[in-house]
């Protein structure tokens, strides 16, 4: 959440044109090669079905996925299939059932690529997605079903579409 005029999450993505008249998702072999999309996507639907944390946490450090230590990932939850290399969970934080961590954007003229940070302590409740670019700041809490559309500081409650700060009782 950006709410002090400072720069918005589409400033910290890199914007890569793509050719042609179509989408950029037409193009998207030409943004990674298809038999590493293969193998990111078999691992990550390996570590959205396991119950072992160890496991899910072993599995995603494999195609890239900076993962700190007790690290929770809910059943179902899934970092970014294109781009894993461009998430980090840091230690302790809590990625809920069904949450998705997304560093990229396929768009009509462009793709678009962020990275995702989730900072120690954090937790993205079930079912919100985390768009490019954004950093989720260290003891901050992202409400289920929320649209992380930009940067959470720390220690702050975010909830709804798209996620805005939620004052404290």
């Amino acid at each position: 959440m950006q709410t002090d005029g400072g720069p918005s999450r589409h400033t910290e993505l890199d914007r890569h044109q793509t050719p042609g008249s179509k989408n950029s998702l037409w193009y998207w072999t030409d943004a990674k090669h298809p038999l590493r999309i293969v193998i990111n996507y078999v691992v990550i639907v390996l570590a959205r079905i396991s119950p072992s944390l160890r496991l899910k946490n072993w599995l995603l450090r494999r195609i890239g996925v900076t993962v700190g230590t007790g690290v929770s990932w809910g059943l179902e939850s899934t970092p970014d299939v294109f781009w894993p290399e461009l998430v980090t969970v840091e230690s302790n934080a809590i990625i809920g059932y069904d949450a998705t961590l997304l560093c990229h954007e396929f768009l009509q003229d462009e793709y678009r690529t962020g990275a995702v940070v989730i900072e120690e302590n954090a937790m993205v409740g079930a079912g919100a997605i985390v768009l490019p670019g954004v950093t989720v700041g260290a003891g901050a809490q992202v409400a289920a079903n929320s649209l992380v559309a930009h940067d959470v500081p720390p220690e702050t409650t975010v909830a709804g579409v798209p996620a805005t700060e939620q004052l404290q009782r």
